[in-house]
């Protein structure tokens, strides 16, 4: 099994196990209690901070903040800050984070099919 340092992936982990390493590097992507959620809510729109956190009503701010930020720095959102004041902070999806909409809505299928039905 290919071990993850510090520094990232063991380099023959990714030679030789290139296929645990692809879905590796997806979850670290997306490992996070509302990084699915977040990319959904922005898969059709962009939003802004406050927006996100009426959606995700249970998450704190840091949190919020902590999940947008890994998300812009794995280039999978994209935040504009517009210089205004008070500033203005809009969240949407980078190419990359719409190349996991595909992932996402197998998700959802799955959910519909086999998650609680609510009536």
């Amino acid at each position: 099994m290919a071990r993850v340092c510090n520094e990232g992936f063991d380099k023959e982990a990714i030679k030789h196990q290139r296929d645990f390493y692809s879905i590796a590097y997806t979850q670290n992507i997306v490992s996070g209690r509302w990084k699915f959620l977040i990319l959904w809510y922005l898969k059709e729109n962009t939003r802004r901070f406050h927006e996100i956190k009426l959606f995700l009503n249970n998450i704190s701010q840091g949190s919020l903040t902590k999940q947008l930020r890994e998300l812009e720095q794995d280039g999978v959102i994209e935040r504009v800050v517009y210089p205004e004041v008070p500033p203005r902070v809009e969240y949407s999806l980078s190419p990359k984070g719409k190349a996991l909409l595909p992932m996402l809505e197998l998700m959802r299928a799955f959910g519909d099919q086999f998650g609680e039905q609510v009536e």
